[in-house]
């Protein structure tokens, strides 16, 4: 019997050394953060997310029963307050505080995030080696996920707050992440190089969600269809992208699945345009912990099936 406990005891050791986060109630507020979680945390760890397949997280309706996950949550992440609107009131509050990590402040809160990391400082985190090199308070465009290197800043915020919980384990998630920034880089790179015959294709977009995919990748997108997804564009500005879809090398719509699909068939209906679907809230990925690596080339995917030899 007492070789039987010790055996016991043995495997729960192990258990909990293979464990980086130990009964954690983690929510997301949208897929691809919860692909992240997954990346730095591993199976382990259970994440529940806010935003249902087929709903945009621009105006979205929280239920009764998210209200309830997020109370009884140990850490919720979410991109910030110009991305997830309808939680700034409930996040913003007393009862949250502590628990919600926003990854893109709103600019009074910039310095409350500066502090954010000097409390990470004091715990031991190199920084100085990790420090960010992209501005997350510019007030722009709150699709931080889809740059890559932006990911890869949540990833390490989202490290640090998990390795602060009870029953951590930090060499257990700096080893996940550490593997996930090798496998992103590699990634990355081969995305690149997948691009290099792109240079004759005029990308356009439904909404700036894809800009910064763009800007980081070096593509070029000569439009956007509409500024913000929540309002129809004047006439003024459909005029203006029907004439550059009209003008365009071998133009192609980056359309997305979240949004009616008639409503940018009827503005090019006539002119010889493209279209490809990508899906900036990651749904039909698969959440493991190589999910975010995978949303990167579904993206690559998605526009490369703008090539004139591809095209349908």
């Amino acid at each position: 019997m007492p070789q039987k406990i010790t055996r016991l005891a043995i495997a729960l050791s192990a258990l909990a050394i293979a464990t980086p986060v130990a009964a954690t109630n983690v929510v997301a507020s949208i897929k691809p953060v919860e692909l992240l979680v997954k990346a730095v945390a591993g199976d382990s760890v259970e994440v529940s997310t806010l935003v249902p397949p087929g709903s945009s997280p621009h105006n979205y309706s929280m239920k009764p029963s998210q209200r309830r996950a997020l109370e009884q949550a140990d850490v919720i992440f979410w991109v910030g307050p110009d991305m997830e609107t309808f939680l700034n009131r409930l996040l913003g509050g007393k009862e949250f505080a502590g628990r919600a990590v926003a990854f893109l402040e709103s600019e009074g809160d910039e310095s409350d995030h500066d502090e954010h990391h000097d409390e990470h400082d004091h715990h031991g985190h190199d920084h100085e080696s990790e420090a960010h090199h992209h501005d997350h308070g510019d007030g722009e465009d709150p699709h931080i996920w889809v740059d890559p290197m932006l990911a890869l800043d949540m990833a390490k915020d989202i490290r640090d707050a998990l390795a602060e919980l009870e029953g951590a384990n930090p060499e257990q998630l700096n080893a996940n992440l550490e593997r996930f920034q090798t496998e992103l880089l590699n990634k990355e790179q081969s995305i690149r190089a997948s691009f290099a015959g792109l240079d004759n294709v005029s990308l356009f977009a439904y909404h700036d969600a894809f800009t910064r995919y763009a800007e980081h990748y070096g593509l070029t997108l000569e439009g956007v269809l509409t500024l913000n997804p929540e309002l129809s564009p004047g006439a003024r500005h459909i005029a203006d992208v029907q004439a550059k879809l009209e003008a365009a090398n071998h133009p192609c719509l980056l359309t997305e699945p979240q949004f009616n699909r008639q409503w940018w068939r009827s503005i090019t209906e006539g002119l010889n345009v493209t279209f490809s679907t990508w899906d900036p809230l990651a749904i039909d990925i698969e959440s493991t912990p190589s999910g975010y690596i995978e949303f990167q080339q579904s993206v690559a995917d998605a526009v490369l099936k703008c090539l004139p030899e591809q095209a349908q």
